[in-house]
């Protein structure tokens, strides 16, 4: 699990996220929090979710990440893909 802060909502954050999880056969979900930040729940390969990580430390251009807190949790199977939350 990841929480993301800065300036990470109007940049296309979801969107992007989204993409490079599919990109590497990440499931789980991506939303914006009222707080301006983002939280992703993410399931896979250790190798992939270490590389998502890395990518969401700079995110999409436009997007300033300030700070990002990473939670490794049990790993459940709920997830089918991985998809923008509202």
């Amino acid at each position: 699990k990841l929480n993301i802060r800065g300036k990470v909502q109007g940049v296309w954050f979801r969107g992007s996220t989204e993409k490079e999880a599919l990109k590497l056969n990440i499931k789980g979900w991506v939303k914006n929090n009222s707080d301006g930040s983002v939280t992703v729940v993410a399931e896979g390969d250790e190798e992939p979710l270490k590389t998502l990580i890395q990518w969401c430390k700079h995110g999409p251009p436009g997007a300033r990440v300030d700070d990002i807190e990473v939670s490794w949790l049990d790993y459940r199977g709920e997830f089918e893909t991985f998809q923008i939350r509202y």
